[in-house]
């Protein structure tokens, strides 16, 4: 997946076996075999951080040397990006995989740290580094370095197959990078089809319009939890986050941050993040994919006025996982790119 955006993986877990009371005692063989066939069946075991690291430096490797068979297998048919507000499948993935070249002189992939969204879905969220650059639609770009990544994964039978996966540059947030420049000859905005470089397994934006997919039923109540939030975030209402937020997550911020809490996140939203000016917040072009009956994978466009932390606020590219908690959908990770 790479649109020069680095890849990702998927592990490979071993069982964990469930107890059972024994039977009771019978002569009978063929009822004890019955009942033994009737035993509870082992259940897998949950990845580890490590493993879904590995599996995302074999994808980088398959990624590096354009094998999209890799990819064919790895990525699960509902995969999903999102970025600059263009949303791609799996179709768009493998396609802008095999036509991107890159000479990577060195890389690495460090720091995971993995959130349990539920028992078939994981997201694991990394540091990659690079030293190289690629060649996409005839232009040579640096990748960008370093990046925080984002994958998440979903149980399929005995493997784990990749749902969505991202990355952000990582900046400081005091000399964020300056806006494009327009073109010298003409002073036109870079065309909306334009790709900047990033060292993933997709790309910032399809080649050709990507396919559309419908979204899930549960889009419109996902939407409208998620303006809800936003208004929480301009009201600084720790007690909505407490309440809507799930007790294992994480977040990547628009700087590459990545906070792994949930206190962690609540706190940088509603007390150290200095807001200023705040009047009106809004979502739009929301879209959700049902990855389980108990898992979505919302993409929308946030909006704010004001400034934060001294910097004008302005578009916010998020992908949200939620959970269906009982009755009630809960958001168990968030991850974020500015608008370019």
């Amino acid at each position: 997946m790479k649109k020069l955006i680095l890849p990702f993986m998927i592990a490979i877990v071993g069982s964990l076996v469930a107890g059972c009371a024994p039977p009771a005692a019978n002569t009978n063989v063929a009822n004890t075999a019955n009942v033994n066939a009737n035993a509870a069946k082992p259940s897998a075991a949950a990845p580890t951080k490590e493993a879904l690291l590995e599996l995302d430096k074999k994808a980088n490797e398959a990624w590096m040397k354009g094998d999209t068979a890799h990819f064919e297998g790895m990525l699960s048919d509902k995969f999903v990006r999102y970025m600059n507000g263009t949303r791609t499948g799996k179709a768009d993935e493998i396609k802008m995989i095999a036509g991107t070249k890159c000479d990577v002189k060195s890389w690495s992939l460090d720091d995971a740290q993995m959130t349990k969204v539920s028992d078939d879905v994981y997201v694991n969220t990394y540091k990659s580094t690079f030293d190289g650059s690629c060649v996409m639609d005839g232009k040579t770009e640096k990748i960008p370095s370093p990046m925080r990544a984002t994958s998440v994964w979903l149980r399929n039978g005995d493997k784990w197959q990749g749902v969505y996966h991202n990355e952000a540059v990582i900046i400081d947030p005091k000399a964020p990078p300056a806006p494009p420049a327009k073109s010298e000859a003409t002073k036109e905005e870079p065309k909306k089809d334009d790709k900047a470089a990033s060292n993933s397994n997709a790309g910032n934006a399809a080649a050709t319009e990507p396919a559309k997919s419908t979204p899930s039923a549960n889009t419109d109540a996902l939407v409208k939890m998620h303006q809800a939030g936003w208004e929480a975030f301009k009201a600084k209402d720790a007690n909505w986050f407490n309440e809507h937020i799930a007790a294992n997550f994480g977040v990547v911020d628009p700087t590459g941050a990545y906070y792994g809490s949930k206190a962690d996140a609540i706190k940088r939203w509603t007390e150290t993040m200095k807001c200023e000016g705040i009047t009106n917040v809004k979502v739009s072009d929301g879209s959700s994919t049902s990855i389980t009956p108990s898992v979505e994978i919302l993409t929308i466009k946030g909006t704010a006025d004001g400034t934060c932390d001294g910097q004008k606020n302005g578009d916010l590219y998020q992908t949200a996982v939620y959970v269906k908690e009982g009755d009630a959908w809960k958001l168990a990770y968030l991850f974020e790119v500015p608008g370019m």
